[in-house]
């Protein structure tokens, strides 16, 4: 009996209303009694109305008395300890941060239609692949801004990723420190998931100090996978004329051709100081596969152990029983024994 527990145990207190209702009913009893006495002689009484004796009606309320006790233990729910019982757990939860590049360099259609595009195709792509996750996004320029905050509502996200454009931030440039910064508050201070940082850009850094940023970010727990498009000895920026069609060569104030020149050490010596990788995309499509199965993946693994514990056996039902019979006495008790002669 040592052992036995109460998942409920405040249902005690609901002791004292299931007496005060008993004494309620014996009052309502003795009363009936002395009305009818006041009218009827008690030679006439068994002859016109028809009743339980006296020990029938104590039984009946000392019935109704259990059946409400016993409602109350069964409500408190008591518990013996039982068997033990493997229970399989997952491990799950990775907050997952795209931070994009989208100055006017990745405009450039050397990756059809041009690099932006083929960026978010390959982003919305990436997030449909690591689905249960929460995901963000910040796009960058010559500044950052929080796009979209990490969710797991995928529509919303896919509604920002296709609204983002280089506009978005409002100044040109390429900053990939201030990126990686805004990236490590927007990750906040809670640590109780993975987190990795995709950062796609195409361009070198205008003195924002990444590599600082990439060490802040280390230091919080967040793991780079850098992704840069473009070519490494530079490439100039062709852009086609919405209205004529042209394609045009981007040039700067001098009339000299723009070249994006992609920084392809900074890039790799970013992502290593924070135990990730470094992905030259080239002008190509990005390898979602190997991207998903490398580092994402390990860093959600799913279902690898298991916990053991001790399951309850549960005794209330035997106590609703036993309820349920006291009532069925309560309501023979209670009922009168008619004469029939």
């Amino acid at each position: 009996m040592r052992d036995i527990v109460f998942a409920n145990p405040l249902w005690i207190h609901a002791v004292w209303p299931a007496l005060a209702l008993v004494a309620l009913l014996g009052f309502l009893e003795l009363r009936s009694r002395d009305v009818l006495g006041r009218f009827v002689s008690a030679v006439m009484q068994p002859r016109l109305a028809q009743s339980a004796s006296v020990p029938r009606r104590v039984a009946k309320l000392v019935l109704v008395l259990a059946t409400l006790l016993f409602g109350v233990a069964a409500l408190m729910r008591p518990q013996t300890p039982g068997s033990t019982e493997a229970v399989p757990t997952r491990k799950t939860g990775a907050d997952i941060l795209v931070v994009l590049d989208v100055s006017k360099s990745m405009l450039a259609e050397d990756a059809a239609p041009n690099r932006l595009a083929r960026a978010k195709a390959d982003i919305a792509e990436f997030v449909d692949r690591v689905n249960g996750h929460r995901v963000g996004l910040v796009a960058f320029a010559g500044r950052a801004a929080v796009m979209s905050p990490l969710t797991t509502d995928y529509g919303f996200f896919h509604l920002v990723l296709k609204g983002v454009h280089p506009d978005a931030v409002g100044r040109g440039g390429t900053r990939l420190g201030d990126a990686i910064r805004t990236g490590i508050a927007t990750f906040g201070a809670n640590r109780g998931a993975s987190r990795l940082m995709l950062l796609i850009t195409d361009g070198e850094d205008h003195d924002s100090y990444p590599v600082d940023a990439a060490d802040e970010a280390l230091a919080a727990g967040i793991r780079i996978v850098a992704i840069g498009f473009g070519s490494e000895e530079g490439s100039e920026i062709a852009l086609t004329d919405a209205d004529t069609g042209a394609r045009n060569v981007l040039v700067d104030d001098n009339g000299a051709p723009v070249l994006s020149r992609l920084d392809g050490a900074l890039l790799r010596d970013i992502a290593l100081r924070t135990e990730g990788v470094y992905v030259p995309a080239g002008t190509s499509a990005i390898d979602l596969d190997a991207i998903v199965e490398a580092h994402v993946q390990p860093m959600v693994a799913e279902a690898a152990t298991q916990l053991h514990r001790r399951a309850p056996t549960e005794h209330y039902f035997w106590l609703l029983l036993a309820a349920l019979a006291c009532f069925v006495a309560a309501v023979w008790a209670g009922s009168p024994r008619w004469r029939t002669g």
